[in-house]
């Protein structure tokens, strides 16, 4: 009964408005969190030169490249330390250190002297400050993911975890959106100068408003239930070594989010380079469309989440799965051979519509898998090492590729990952009727 799943200190059941507080509160504060690092990447040309010695501007860009895959390689870290956090102290405690660590690291970006001023010591406290926000990020998306889970009715689960998606790709276009605001109100010089400082700053303070919001949070049933004493014989939470004790469901996250973070990294952060390098659009055509397309694809989340609380994951997994399969090799031809704004818009749009099926419900799936107390960590730790070694290198495989002239072979690539998720897909069940998160 779902009585039984309410914990002694809270005897009434949650209000839908509550709910909704709740996951307003934890949204945002994952919009700030992925604006923040999506911000360094955007803005990486003109403080390049900043934090290192002259040189080419090619040079100063692979350290800055180089500093943001270090970020990257940190996000397993966080994932597994802030999945141990959360399952052991609760969600809202780990949300909560997780923006001050991302609050922390876009602030020390933000205030750092340039080369010029303190030499070698810029360029290392940006990589400090990379490494904070790794760590953040990487703990933010398994808690983030199991904390909408948790907090959403079991009949609206999959509408209200897309959310988290939502915020990602919001956090990116907002990274954009302040992109193109400066460079209409500065000068190149300016921006080169100190105008980069600003989106850091802007995020800093955005952190400290998602952290007051994130304050007012209230802490998900599922939790609080497994600190009850009733749960004295359990588990106890936070423990790797209880990890290993579902090799199963480790493997499906890894099963799962290989082909769809591959995708998912190729048509979005890759796809205007793609635009720029192989289709020969300008540098403003190609973020143009890439910027309506990921537009159209942050609404489409929630629509694909609701509807996979009424027909189910699974299909909605198949649909990712089999397009993928099927439509990366052709669609990535015709999009290379483009020379048309609407056409290259529209090709990218069908990719990403197919990508929304893997993206869209993908935290939910994976938080169903797992058993309260490990799972936080059971979302995390594998996602963020999938997401590391198959998201992470995504644009440097194409590239590579690319520079050997067998471009198409990463088309393959793609497609082969993508269909090892769909076996995934094929084989497993479907977590909207096995759920093991408890029914309220």
């Amino acid at each position: 009964m779902a009585s039984d799943f309410l914990p002694a200190n809270r005897p009434t059941p949650r209000t839908m408005a509550s709910r909704i507080r709740s996951i307003v509160s934890g949204s945002i504060g994952n919009l700030v969190e992925w604006y923040d690092w999506y911000v360094y990447s955007a803005f990486s040309l003109y403080f390049a030169p900043a934090f290192f010695p002259k040189g080419s501007l090619t040079a100063q860009l692979l350290n800055t490249a180089a500093i943001f895959a270090v970020g990257f390689l940190m996000r397993p870290l966080g994932g597994w330390l802030m999945g141990l956090y959360a399952d052991k102290h609760g969600r809202k405690a780990a949300l909560l250190l997780s923006v001050l660590l991302m609050c922390a690291g876009s602030l020390l970006i933000a205030l750092t002297p340039g080369y010029a001023s303190i030499g070698v010591a810029a360029p290392i406290l940006l990589v400090v400050a990379r490494l904070a926000q790794g760590l953040s990020v990487g703990g933010e998306y398994g808690t983030s993911a199991t904390y909408l889970s948790e907090m959403a009715d079991q009949r609206n689960r999959g509408f209200f975890s897309s959310f988290q998606y939502v915020t990602l790709l919001g956090g990116q276009l907002l990274a954009l959106l302040v992109q193109l605001g400066l460079q209409q109100v500065l000068s190149p010089g300016q921006l080169a100068e100190w105008g980069w400082r600003i989106p850091f700053g802007i995020g800093a303070l955005a952190a400290l408003v998602a952290l007051y919001l994130r304050r007012t949070m209230e802490e998900t049933d599922a939790f609080v239930h497994s600190q009850a004493p009733a749960a004295a014989g359990s588990p106890q939470p936070g423990k790797l070594q209880l990890l290993l004790q579902h090799p199963r469901e480790v493997l499906t996250v890894v099963g799962l989010t290989l082909g769809g973070t591959l995708a998912f990294y190729t048509f979005t952060t890759y796809a205007q380079k793609f635009l720029v390098n192989t289709a020969g659009f300008s540098k403003d055509q190609a973020t143009l469309i890439s910027f309506g397309a990921l537009a159209v694809m942050l609404v489409l989340q929630p629509l694909l989440g609701a509807l996979s609380d009424r027909v189910g994951r699974r299909p909605v997994l198949l649909f990712f799965g089999v397009g993928a399969t099927l439509g990366t090799v052709p669609l990535l031809h015709l999009l290379g051979q483009s020379s048309s704004t609407w056409v290259a818009f529209g090709l990218l749009l069908l990719a990403l519509v197919i990508v929304s099926g893997y993206t869209s419900i993908n935290a939910v799936v994976k938080a169903e898998l797992f058993p309260t107390e490990i799972r936080a960590l059971g979302v995390g730790l594998p996602y963020a090492l999938t997401v590391a070694i198959f998201g992470g290198t995504a644009e440097y495989v194409a590239l590579l590729a690319k520079s050997h002239d067998v471009e198409s072979w990463y088309y393959w690539y793609v497609t082969l990952c993508a269909a090892i998720s769909l076996l995934v897909y094929w084989r497993m069940p479907d977590t909207r009727d096995t759920s093991r998160i408890a029914a309220d």
